[in-house]
């Protein structure tokens, strides 16, 4: 097991931890990726699932946007069906699609026959790890994984979807296959985390990118106990532990009890409005507009100036942090040099 860097000066790990930073910390959520044209570079030579299983690639691009924009964290590169991979489920990820499962999980039968992760499968992602821990020097690393019903989601659906009809058809029909379903993927998402904590992560972030199309009470009854075990089982690494999710507006409050020290907040919902809905105590994540990067950086900086803004008042309002990022990824025709631009001028408020 790796022993946990020590890195007192990073404001990003202050801010998701409760302390002072010295600055308002920055990172972006697929900051690495499309809009990169190193990135594109070396999409040319190798598939996405490739680059996802190349110890070597995903230090790299994890990399690249560190050195270009100097952001305060770096997030490793991967996806969110990596583990699924790991587990031996037939998954691609299609250009301009998404992840494709070859035999989507409908019934008993299929949950029945789901593996557990196999470590040496995603030995590749632990490897960058280890190699991006020396790289990084000061800069923390975060890891990351999909969520029990985004990684569901996939599963049932075979690939992206809408409405997610055929998920919350199982979900409410099938409650009993459901929920066994949610434990083995509840079991994946442990797994794939620890192999990333081992190899020496700083913090980890939990993407339930689909649990915005929940009711709240559909989420309490059918995804919540899960996703708390996640937090529930790593919370004696003592590292911070974002939870993110897209349209959850009503579903912080129940995000936030899931046991995650941060809490990610789209666009849709202002910081100071989701202060009053998460756990006390809590960081927040967020939350510009990805679109706004594309409108001009006189509309840039005073929707960044309004973000720090009103993230100081979540923090007069109680919570314990505020970590600025955008309200969900990097668009891919997002001006570098807007991104670039954007980093300082948070640094220098």
């Amino acid at each position: 097991m790796s022993t946990r860097r020590a890195l007192p000066e990073s404001p990003y790990l202050a801010a998701a931890t409760g302390r002072k930073p010295h600055r308002v910390p920055v990172w972006f959520m697929r900051q690495a990726g499309r809009s990169l044209p190193e990135y594109r570079a070396l999409r040319e030579r190798h598939s996405m699932m490739e680059a996802c299983f190349d110890a070597e690639l995903i230090a790299e691009i994890t990399l690249q946007p560190v050195r270009r924009h100097h952001v305060d964290a770096a997030i490793l590169f991967s996806d969110i069906v990596v583990p699924l991979r790991g587990a031996g489920v037939d998954v691609d990820i299609v250009a301009d699609v998404g992840p494709v499962i070859a035999t989507p999980v409908r019934t008993a039968a299929d949950v029945g026959a789901l593996k557990p992760l196999d470590p040496q499968r995603v030995q590749p992602v632990a490897d960058a790890v280890a190699t991006l821990v020396g790289a990084l020097g000061d800069v923390p690393l975060i890891g990351f994984a999909g969520a029990p019903f985004t990684l569901a989601s996939y599963l049932v659906e075979g690939g992206p979807s809408r409405h997610h009809a055929r998920t919350k058809a199982m979900m409410l029909a099938e409650p009993d296959s459901w929920h066994a379903l949610m434990e083995k993927l509840t079991d994946l998402t442990i797994d794939f985390l620890r192999v990333q904590l081992d190899a020496g992560v700083d913090a980890i972030q939990v993407f339930d990118s689909w649990a915005g199309a929940l009711s709240l009470s559909d989420y309490r009854s059918y995804v919540l106990p899960h996703s708390e075990r996640v937090f529930a089982v790593l919370a004696d690494r003592g590292v911070p532990m974002t939870h993110f999710g897209v349209g959850t507006a009503e579903l912080l409050g129940a995000m936030s009890a899931a046991g995650a020290t941060v809490v990610g907040v789209d666009w849709r919902t202002s910081l100071s409005d989701a202060a009053a809905r998460v756990q006390a105590g809590t960081a927040l994540q967020g939350n510009l507009d990805p679109a706004v990067l594309l409108a001009g950086w006189p509309v840039v900086e005073r929707a960044a100036r309004a973000v720090v803004e009103d993230g100081r008042k979540a923090i007069d309002a109680g919570v314990s942090g505020h970590v600025f990022n955008l309200g969900h990824g990097v668009l891919p025709e997002t001006d570098l040099g807007v991104l670039t631009q954007l980093v300082s001028l948070v640094h220098s408020l």
